[in-house]
């Protein structure tokens, strides 16, 4: 790769470097149904990355917003992808907060107890033909 192109990055391959997304397939879904932004408009995953960009991301009820610090095109370790950008303390703060409730509101459901045994589904049997 010359120098020309290290300071073009796609937009998939620079998320899935930061390793926001597991493959560049999931980025690039993730790009095309409008769940990324850059400067508050959609755009397409082609799109070139460049530093200082704004970035914004939606998982579900997660916010992310990123300031591009540098560029990437390989997947390195993720102490080295969180070197690629600055995030938002204030949105990263109601992102913890987002998520501690959402595992809060899971805590108290019970799990299935899996499998009937054979006792069991017996019982729920002769139960169904009464």
């Amino acid at each position: 790769m010359s120098a020309a192109d290290e300071d073009k990055v796609r937009l998939d391959k620079w998320l899935w470097a930061a390793r926001f997304y597991k493959t560049r397939a999931l980025a690039n879904e993730a790009i095309e149904l409008g769940r990324v932004e850059i400067g508050g408009v959609r755009v397409k995953p082609s799109r070139t990355v460049r530093v200082g960009d704004v970035i914004t991301l939606r998982s579900g009820a997660l916010h992310w917003q990123l300031t591009v610090l540098a560029l990437a095109v390989q997947r390195r370790p993720a102490a080295e992808a969180r070197l690629l950008y600055l995030e938002d303390e204030a949105v990263r703060a109601e992102r913890e907060a987002r998520q501690a409730l959402i595992k809060a509101e899971h805590a108290g459901q019970a799990h299935s107890e899996g499998r009937p045994t054979k006792k069991a589904r017996r019982a729920l049997e002769r139960w169904r033909e009464s």
